[in-house]
């Protein structure tokens, strides 16, 4: 995982993408751009306590990511709020299309970072309105594909037999 003066290169594509949350959660964090995970499909999962974004692997994806500098302490406090490990699990991935957020406050640009990804035995699940309106929010402040999180709610909502039918047509579709 990428490491710039005691700081890592964390990756989020859920509800670390409130700003406003993130600066509670992790105080020393600093968002730095955004970028794409190439090869992975966001989806949401879960258990009885409720259902969350997580990625998974889908060669004809990508996972808009907000990029963030986080210190130790944030990743320790990163991995209780994540249920790491049993919940989640870390993996460095690759990024690519690294936007900085703020240029004059983030030289680098980190080709790669930790991402906490569900484990994949879980089971697919639609979000709950509040926890889906915390990444529809971020989606929309960070100018994110919104389509992207519409079609993982379609694929989640079609999967689980909760439409009829997907609402994104597919020729339309990111994967």
């Amino acid at each position: 995982m990428s490491k710039t003066k005691n700081f890592s290169i964390y990756l989020a594509y859920g509800s670390n993408l409130d700003l406003q949350q993130m600066s509670h959660r992790c105080p020393d964090a600093m968002p730095i751009g955004i970028a794409d995970i190439s090869g992975y499909q966001l989806m949401f999962k879960g258990s009885k306590s409720g259902n969350y974004a997580t990625i998974e692997k889908n060669v004809l994806c990508k996972v808009p990511v907000l990029v963030w500098a986080i210190s130790k302490a944030d990743e320790n406090r990163l991995d209780i709020y994540e249920g790491h490990p049993t919940f989640y699990y870390k993996k460095t991935l690759p990024i690519e299309n690294f936007k900085p957020l703020y240029p004059e406050k983030w030289q680098n640009t980190p080709t790669d970072g930790m991402a906490y990804i569900m484990h994949e035995d879980r089971h697919l699940g639609l979000p709950s309105p509040h926890y889906l309106d915390i990444l529809y929010r971020g989606y929309k402040d960070l100018n994110l594909p919104m389509h992207i999180l519409a079609e993982a709610l379609d694929d989640t909502a079609a999967s689980v037999g909760e439409i009829k039918a997907i609402t994104t047509p597919r020729s339309d579709r990111n994967c």
